[in-house]
């Protein structure tokens, strides 16, 4: 007899033992908390052919970009084709796949026509979310999720992530109040949802309601405690506070919770570049913060597997001052521009001019880091991560405008981003320091 989960999905080799185990991986994953690998090989220990649960296995190694989990979702990806038996669980084995061989945008339309036909199959969701996440997609981000939206209500598990991914995506679509409308309710179906927490974190920020958002960020009492994704939240709240240019509660953060992880995962390192990186362009000495950050990524980044990865890699090499080094990391994001799969273009159109451009400010030559910035600026979207994340090469243009000493290019910069933040206190400096030119 074939097993179903909760929406009547079939799973093909699963007992009830393992169903159990898999609905709760999907929840964990729901939330972004505790930990969905170790529930998920529960669920294969209990049923090794159950197709669902190696497919789960495999999109949990590939999605965090992770150099160290290629190896273990090919095996997974071996697995589940294995065990496959309905069309849906084939979706799944083919955009696995896919994305295994470079085809990020391959992987989002597989499953876009897997959740078209089973809008219920929430890992299909989430994984094609993400997909689109880190492929550029803003507009996928958001309708992906909208058009599985009718077929879900309050009363399914797992409604509170599709009104967190459907927030996101209202949110990099700017469509901001809808966005934080759907991330609070989100919210208020589950307090430990990390990415709902996130999705409002997101809004608040592109809004620069900077005090507003360190009073929803808190102390993240409800979505921090066992969260795999919390070094991302405390970084948004991180984010506000240097907005006020409270540096303080920066350096807390960093020290206590972004750094302080452990750095952990190749999103956290991430994070602590990101973060330091900004110090930097404020002019603040954060040298000894760089070589424990530079250590990590040197011990496990692979560069040259995904560009938005790569660039944060190197901003901490040139943070740290290992030039030799992060001209290493600069000719594999070259090599990789003139490779195969969708990071080739990732690479070639976005990667490879940042990393050339913050190579250029490490070095002091301001003048052709703003030069290069300026060619890519309106199409960074394409190699992934959030407007949020992008924002650090707006941010770094107009430093290296003003210490180039363009003034017309800094003013007409200060002024472009005083249009949608003239509240903010670092937009303020940017104009008073553009116009002292």
């Amino acid at each position: 007899m074939t097993i179903h989960d909760m929406h009547g999905l079939a799973l093909s080799g699963a007992t009830e033992t393992g169903r159990a185990a898999y609905e709760q991986a999907l929840a964990e994953l729901q939330c972004y908390r505790a930990d969905p690998v170790a529930t998920i090989d529960r669920a294969i220990e209990a049923d090794p052919g159950f197709a669902m649960a190696h497919a789960m296995r495999a999109w949990l190694h590939l999605l965090g970009t992770e150099p160290a989990g290629y190896a273990i979702a090919e095996a997974s990806h071996r697995a589940a084709a294995a065990s496959a038996v309905t069309t849906r669980e084939k979706g799944h084995v083919a955009a696995i796949g896919a994305l295994l061989s470079g085809g990020w945008h391959q992987a989002g339309r597989i499953l876009e026509d897997v959740t078209l036909a089973d809008p219920h199959d929430g890992l299909a969701l989430i994984a094609g979310h993400q997909i689109d996440f880190f492929g550029g997609d803003a507009r996928m981000l958001r309708d992906r999720i909208a058009r599985a939206m009718p077929a879900w209500d309050a009363g399914r598990p797992g409604y509170h992530a599709l009104l967190g991914m459907r927030a996101f995506g209202l949110e990099e679509t700017g469509h901001f109040a809808d966005a934080e409308r759907f991330g609070r309710m989100g919210v208020e179906l589950e307090p430990r949802d990390g990415w709902s927490q996130h999705a409002v974190a997101h809004v608040l920020e592109m809004q620069n309601r900077a005090a507003e958002g360190i009073l929803w960020m808190g102390d993240g009492g409800s979505w921090a405690k066992d969260s795999f994704f919390a070094v991302h939240n405390w970084w948004h709240l991180a984010l506000y506070h240097l907005e006020l240019g409270q540096f303080e509660a920066v350096f807390d953060l960093l020290d206590s919770r972004i750094i302080g992880s452990g750095l952990v995962t190749v999103i956290d390192l991430i994070h602590a570049s990101a973060m330091l990186w900004r110090l930097t362009l404020r002019g603040v000495d954060v040298a000894a913060r760089w070589e424990g950050v530079a250590d990590r990524w040197q011990q496990s980044g692979q560069p040259g597997l995904y560009a938005l990865n790569d660039v944060h890699m190197i901003m901490a090499l040139i943070g740290s001052g290992r030039d030799a080094a992060a001209g290493q990391v600069l000719a594999a994001i070259a090599e990789a521009a003139h490779g195969t799969g969708d990071n080739a273009r990732f690479s070639a159109d976005i990667g490879l001019p940042v990393a050339h451009a913050l190579m250029g400010f490490g070095r002091g030559d301001y003048a052709d880091c703003a030069r290069r910035l300026r060619a890519v600026r309106g199409m960074s979207r394409r190699f992934g991560g959030s407007d949020a994340q992008r924002d650090v090469l707006d941010l770094t243009l107009i430093e290296a405008a003003i210490r180039s000493g363009n003034g017309a290019l800094a003013r007409g910069l200060a002024t472009e981003r005083a249009a949608m933040r003239h509240e903010s206190p670092l937009t303020q400096l940017f104009l008073r320091r553009a116009q002292a030119l």
